[in-house]
């Protein structure tokens, strides 16, 4: 309703500049006109097709279902907003279809059985349309995350052909076997593609409809999921830019339907994330819908810890090797899922992860690396080492001598040192004994290296010498 009321406020400063005029009731009532699709009318035809038709409180209710029809009909004629003609059509049509979205938030028995065709041919004509993409100079300098988004012309209309739609999926009186006959698989993709779009406030409506048809139509359930996972491989295997805009709203449809799985978990749903879901942490645009996905990552760690393995295991399996703001947000995802790791999912990854935690230390930037070490202020993290005693972490703390003694950042140098302490003191003693001496094994080693490098260097001097002094 609140809506609403700010779209008859917008209407209201719109008729301060514009009336629309009234028509005489000896006007066509446009039955011809609205019977078809009319994008590029004659002049005053589409103004005849709207202002012919009565208000829907009007007529008796046994009128109702011919008038909506007819109303519904009308409004499939489209406009070009990139004009400033037909401004008066254009207008008669936005009032028509916030009528209509009044009329069935305030009254029952809207949506019968016979009137579904008209409804969902209206909802078609309107939002199935080939999006406008604000593809950027490829030779201009830009920053993607300051750029304004693309908003659609077309707004006044969609945004209110939205509102009947969400009215349409939320309503009580629509019977789920109806509205299987019509949103069918294409009907689906159709409407997923629609994510696409660059206009966040149609991303944020095409969310929240789908979710209500997700929880209301259960029969339509494993067609959304499907859709979800072709539009997913589509995008981690063919083309990122196919959905780059709509992936963080469809990841939080994703995150609330696998908040709903009952467990254990179908195989058709461990599938889903292993396909479709872990595979995104390669989309080079993963930065822009982290939160989402970490989310759902959660989800199904909740309700499978089984899961944390796979995860992370991926995680280190795609690590980036250049991209330090991507390694940032790997890391922070390994946090929270090591949160809810125990100790039994946490053995067949600990040599692989503290490995990769300790090229991070030693990373040359100093983000990376403090980001690393502030997993030690993790008292879970920081159990699930000590506990596995077994563990080969000679190598975190030959990273940590290292990263104190050379780090060309002072702050990294100091964290280091704190980070070793804290080592220090939770070790037993033998391990403390075979980190030192694996310590002074490297450095003997490197001093040996040295040594080498400097007797091939003198070789190669005298060869030089040689090779100068006259015969």
């Amino acid at each position: 309703m609140k809506l609403l009321q700010q779209v008859r406020a917008g209407s209201s400063t719109q008729g301060k500049k514009r009336r629309i005029p009234e028509r005489s009731g000896n006007v066509p009532n446009g039955k011809g006109t609205a019977d078809k699709r009319k994008s590029d009318a004659a002049p005053g035809d589409g103004e005849d097709a709207f202002a012919g038709l009565p208000k829907l409180t009007d007529v008796p209710p046994g009128e109702f279902p011919d008038l909506f029809r007819r109303k519904m009909k009308a409004c499939e004629e489209l406009f070009d907003f990139n004009s400033d003609s037909k401004q008066v059509e254009k207008e008669l049509k936005r009032q028509t279809l916030l009528e209509m979205v009044e009329y069935v938030n305030n009254n029952r028995n809207c949506f019968s059985e016979g009137l579904m065709q008209d409804v969902f041919d209206m909802l078609k004509v309107n939002i199935f349309r080939a999006l406008k993409r604000n593809d950027p100079d490829p030779l201009a300098l830009s920053d993607p995350e300051g750029d304004e988004p693309c908003f659609e012309k077309a707004w006044p209309h969609l945004q209110l052909v939205y509102e009947f739609f969400l009215r349409f999926a939320v309503s009580t009186e629509v019977e789920g076997k109806f509205v299987k006959k019509f949103m069918d698989q294409a009907f689906i993709y159709n409407y997923l593609d629609l994510f696409q779009s660059e206009d966040p406030r149609e991303r944020d409506y095409l969310k929240n409809i789908l979710h209500r048809i997700y929880g209301r139509f259960m029969a339509l359930r494993p067609l959304i999921r499907r859709g979800l996972q072709d539009l997913f491989l589509k995008v981690i295997y063919e083309s990122e830019s196919c959905c780059a805009n709509g992936l963080g709203e469809m990841l939080e449809i994703v995150g609330s339907i696998v908040d709903g799985f009952a467990t254990p978990l179908k195989d058709e749903h461990k599938t889903f994330l292993r396909v479709a879901m872990i595979p995104l942490h390669k989309v080079s645009s993963f930065s822009s819908f982290f939160p989402q996905l970490s989310f759902c990552m959660l989800q199904y760690v909740e309700k499978d810890p089984a899961f944390a393995t796979e995860i992370i295991a991926a995680i280190l399996r795609f690590w980036p090797t250049s991209i330090t703001s991507k390694q940032g947000l790997y890391l922070n995802e390994i946090e929270e899922i090591l949160e809810l790791l125990q100790p039994l999912h946490f053995r067949p990854i600990r040599d692989a992860l503290l490995r990769r935690l300790a090229l991070c230390i030693e990373s040359t930037h100093f983000q990376v690396a403090e980001r690393t070490m502030m997993l030690w202020n993790n008292e879970h993290m920081v159990k699930l080492i000590s506990d596995n005693s077994t563990v080969p972490i000679p190598v975190v703390v030959s990273a940590l001598h290292r990263s104190s003694n050379r780090h060309w950042n002072s702050a990294v140098k100091t964290l280091s040192r704190h980070v070793l302490k804290l080592m220090e003191e939770g070790a037993d003693p033998k391990m403390l004994k075979e980190c030192s001496s694996a310590e002074l094994l490297e450095k003997e080693q490197e001093k040996e290296e040295k040594q080498r490098l400097h007797r091939w260097q003198a070789l190669r001097d005298l060869h030089h010498d040689l090779k100068q002094r006259p015969p």
